[in-house]
């Protein structure tokens, strides 16, 4: 059996993935213990993270440093984040700057699929909005965890927006939070 793709965003109610220059001003980081939970069993199955270049420069580090702060709350999450194996998109980059990551530089859905053939435990992705739009468009996600902050911006950047033809999903959990984030899980319908 082939190891899913999971891809997690933070979406406005809206549905925007970003403001129109890409601003996040929008995104609550105050997370309540029972989404931390929720985000920690999401990852538990999960052995590989899939990046695009922009955001695996900010990401990689991030996480490094949360990992090796000890009085850091996240400390577990930025250890679990550093251990995973992460796969960078890029076609910029000629060597890996970072430990425990390698570069993908051929045809995104190619390196994908290759990648959910291969032994393991599932894959998730974080992305920016190119790279997230980009695995939509090509029908590669198979489980879509949407984190609805309660912000709504009006205009924005989406990660459908590349959408040539209708994407229909099926609701398999709607999760309210403490914090007022509500997580959407869907997953591509299979008729």
């Amino acid at each position: 059996m082939a190891r899913r793709l999971k891809l997690q965003m933070q979406t406005t109610i809206d549905g925007f993935v970003a403001g129109q220059n890409g601003e996040m001003d929008w995104v609550s980081f105050l997370w309540t213990e029972d989404i931390k939970q929720y985000v920690t069993r999401l990852t538990e199955s999960v052995d590989t993270i899939i990046l695009g270049r922009k955001l695996a420069e900010g990401f990689i580090p991030h996480w490094a440093g949360v990992a090796a702060d000890s009085g850091n709350p996240e400390q577990a999450a930025g250890e679990k984040f550093s251990a995973t194996q992460k796969v960078v998109f890029t076609k910029t980059l000629g060597k890996s700057e970072w430990e425990n990551t390698l570069l993908a530089k051929g045809n995104m859905a190619d390196e994908v699929i290759k990648l959910k053939n291969q032994k393991g435990k599932d894959i998730i992705a974080y992305g920016g909005v190119s790279f997230a739009s980009a695995l939509v468009k090509q029908g590669l996600i198979d489980e879509y965890h949407l984190f609805v902050n309660q912000a709504a911006i009006g205009k924005g950047l989406s990660i459908f927006k590349e959408l040539t033809e209708r994407l229909n999903l099926t609701l398999i959990k709607a999760l309210p939070f403490d914090c007022g984030i509500v997580v959407l899980h869907y997953e591509p319908d299979k008729n």
